[in-house]
Order: C-alpha cells, then sequence, then structure tokens
C-alpha cells in the first residue's frame, strides 16, 4: 500500500472531554480521533505546527497516510478537519483506518488541462466555466490516485463535459455515477453580459473625464450678458449699471424729504 506522508501521534488516553481538548490546545497540540477498520475508535494528538506545515499540501488530502502512534504504524486518510473561523488554527481532526482489502472512499481534486488551446477558447471567444473541483472516488488503496485530470483540449463553444467523461484508471469508481448522478464538470459558454459591457463601460469612465474640461467653458457663456451690458453703454452713452445700482439709493432718500416738510 503506497503512502506520501508520515503523520506521528501521540495516544489520548483518558483525557477527553471540551477541557482537556482546550487544555491541549494552549499547549500546541490538536486532538483527534482515529476510527474504522473494524476497530474501536481511538483519542490521539497530533503537534499543530507539523500539521500547518502538511495541509498546504493538496495531496495530504487524497493520499493516504502512514500514521504513526508510538511503535504502531496505522495506514489513514483524513475524513474531517475543523478550523477555528478567524484564527489559522485546527481545532479537531478525523482519520479513517485503511485496510488493504476494503474500498475507500475519498474526495479526489479534478485537475483541467488544454483550456487555453480549446477552439471554444482561442477562436471562438468563449470563457472556460469550472463547475466541479472535488470529486468523490471509490475504490482499493491500491488503486486510490491523487487526482484525476480531464482534457478540455477539442471542447468548442457551448460545450459541456460530465462526470462520464473523466478518464478514470482501473478499479476506480465515481460515487455519483454509480448512484445514477452525471453531474456536469466543465463547460465553455459566450461571456457574460457584464463582461461583453466592459468596454463601453470604460470609454464612458473616458468621456467622463474630459467633462471637466467642457465644463470650463461655462464662465465664459455666463460672462455673455456682461458683455451685452457692456455694448448697451456703448450704445446711450450711459452707463445703464450704475443708474439701476443709483434707484435704491433715491428711494431711500424720500423718507428723508417728507420729514423736513413737517
Amino acid at each position: 500500500m503506497k503512502t506520501s506522508f508520515e503523520l506521528v501521534a501521540d495516544p489520548r488516553d483518558g483525557v477527553q472531554g471540551k477541557g482537556a481538548s482546550r487544555r491541549l490546545r494552549r499547549t500546541g497540540k490538536v486532538p483527534a480521533i482515529l476510527y474504522g477498520g473494524h476497530g474501536e475508535p481511538r483519542q490521539i494528538v497530533l503537534d499543530h505546527q507539523n500539521l500547518l506545515t502538511l495541509l498546504v499540501n493538496e495531496r495530504f488530502f487524497s493520499t493516504i497516510l502512514q500514521l504513526k502512534i508510538k511503535d504502531e504504524m496505522q495506514p489513514a486518510i483524513v475524513k474531517d478537519v475543523q478550523r477555528h473561523p478567524a484564527k489559522n488554527q485546527i481545532l479537531h481532526m478525523d482519520l479513517q483506518r485503511v485496510l488493504e482489502n476494503e474500498q475507500i472512499r475519498m474526495m479526489i481534486p479534478l485537475h483541467f488541462k488544454g483550456g487555453a488551446a480549446a477552439p471554444g477558447v482561442k477562436t471562438q471567444g468563449g470563457v472556460v466555466s469550472h463547475l466541479l473541483n472535488l470529486v468523490q472516488v471509490m475504490c482499493l488503496p491500491k488503486d486510490l490516485p491523487e487526482f484525476l485530470e480531464l482534457d478540455l483540449s477539442t471542447m468548442e463553444i457551448n460545450d459541456l463535459k460530465r462526470l462520464s467523461d473523466i478518464p478514470l484508471p482501473a478499479g476506480v469508481q465515481l460515487v455519483d455515477l454509480a448512484h445514477g448522478r452525471d453531474e456536469p464538470v466543465v463547460s465553455i459558454h459566450h461571456p457574460r453580459a457584464e463582461e461583453v459591457e466592459a468596454a463601453p463601460a470604460e470609454a464612458a469612465a473616458a468621456v467622463a473625464g474630459a467633462a471637466p474640461a467642457a465644463g470650463a467653458a461655462a464662465p465664459g457663456a455666463a460672462g455673455a450678458p456682461a458683455a451685452a451690458g457692456a455694448e448697451a453703454k456703448a450704445a446711450d452713452g450711459k452707463p445703464a449699471a450704475a443708474g439701476a445700482a443709483g434707484a435704491p439709493k433715491a428711494a431711500a432718500a424720500a423718507p428723508k424729504k417728507e420729514g423736513g416738510k413737517k
């Protein structure tokens, strides 16, 4: 049985409960459980820092691990990882024992190739849309692939590939297909409306940027009445603006005149 990673663990016998788990986390440990394989569930402890370095590798989730508990070696697979919602912290991990003669189910990543060379993208202006990135497979441990690959190089615009189009190694089944669900995996389609309208939007932004320059002429237009007033002054020889401004002064002087008669 091929294994890719070795994971060192310590037994956690007699130390259980939420309080004990919190104390373990404060010391840089991760509580975990090992189950399956016709054996009793077993509480174990993992090193948090070592676990963080392993979890960044995609293959860690899709291969068989060699779990070392003291002097005991146990093949296992990752079934669940609980993470802190706000911190880069692993709270708990579930591991399942692997037996050489029993089938296992695992989520395997999908790898896509040839998308840029596909006629639907290269010559027809389409875009690739990945509808699935993981698929669940069922097989014996010796047949477990690290990933499944799908070639897109012959896809035309509006083409769609489903689970049944994925090439499978010998001894490997797709769980969804076994239950009659042939889900879509990837498609090539025309760009969406917002992608098509991106260029007109840029043109509109350019026009908006030029608007202040056009608005700079507005003060000149507003100044046209002043020029007209100057022409009127030249026509009758009198400063019409000054006379208009003087009218309020004459009106203001009238009360004083009436006051003199009294």
